[in-house]
């Protein structure tokens, strides 16, 4: 048992450096001048609208549906939608989540749960912009821990580049989040989780699938 218990250990460490040289490696292409597609303040207006137009009484799918529409409308060669979701954990934290834009140095999701969840950010060379389509966040700030965030349908959550804080989703809650940034160094946190706990490889091979169509396909029209 003894054996077995290193050979696991010394797969795991395996696995662990295998995702950082490849989130190191991809991370080089970011160095170049990326190209910015994206916007957060248009990020959030096309949720506002979203959630106005479907109505007080709108469930979760309409409005995520609704906003995904808005999205492929204004940005046609750039968000993609396929009607797949999957499961993603990180930091704690499950949810699910549609890919809609993947590329070195942006990404766009629709990302939420239905019953719930609380985690860590995660600390990224990134931007990242929640913007609540439908239900409550919380967060925690380490700078003020005794206070309580609370952003709400319409709401733009701003997590800073190198910044962190503690979540929770208490009930059902979705919402648009766009990342603006080294997209490749969001990779680990994103999928560590999978070798630590989940063992969902499933999970990561269509994680991995749809990052890696995407980001490919955009850099080879020119879009980092």
């Amino acid at each position: 048992s003894s054996s077995s218990s290193k050979g696991g250990c010394g797969t795991f460490t395996k696995l662990t450096l295998a995702v950082a040289v490849i989130a190191a490696a991809l991370s080089a292409v970011v160095s170049l001048a990326p190209t910015h597609v994206f916007s957060p303040e248009v990020m959030q207006s096309i949720a506002q609208q979203a959630i106005r137009e479907s109505g007080a009484n709108a469930t979760a799918n309409a409005v995520a549906l609704r906003t995904i529409e808005l999205l492929s409308e204004r940005y046609p060669e750039h968000v993609k939608y396929d009607g797949e979701w999957i499961f993603n954990n990180a930091g704690g934290a499950m949810g699910a989540m549609t890919l809609l834009h993947a590329s070195f140095s942006e990404y766009v999701i629709i990302f939420g749960t239905a019953v719930g969840t609380e985690g860590h950010t995660g600390r990224f060379f990134a931007d990242d912009y929640f913007t609540i389509l439908y239900g409550e966040q919380w967060a925690q700030s380490p700078t003020d821990a005794l206070h309580k965030e609370v952003y709400r349908a319409g709401d733009q959550h701003h997590l800073p580049w190198l910044y962190a804080k503690q979540y929770r989703m208490p009930d059902s809650c979705w919402a648009l989040e766009y990342a603006r940034g080294n997209i490749p160094s969001m990779l680990p946190f994103g999928l560590l989780d999978t070798f630590s706990s989940t063992v969902d490889l499933y999970t990561l091979y269509r994680t991995f699938v749809l990052s890696g169509k995407g980001m490919i396909g955009h850099l080879l029209k020119g879009k980092i």
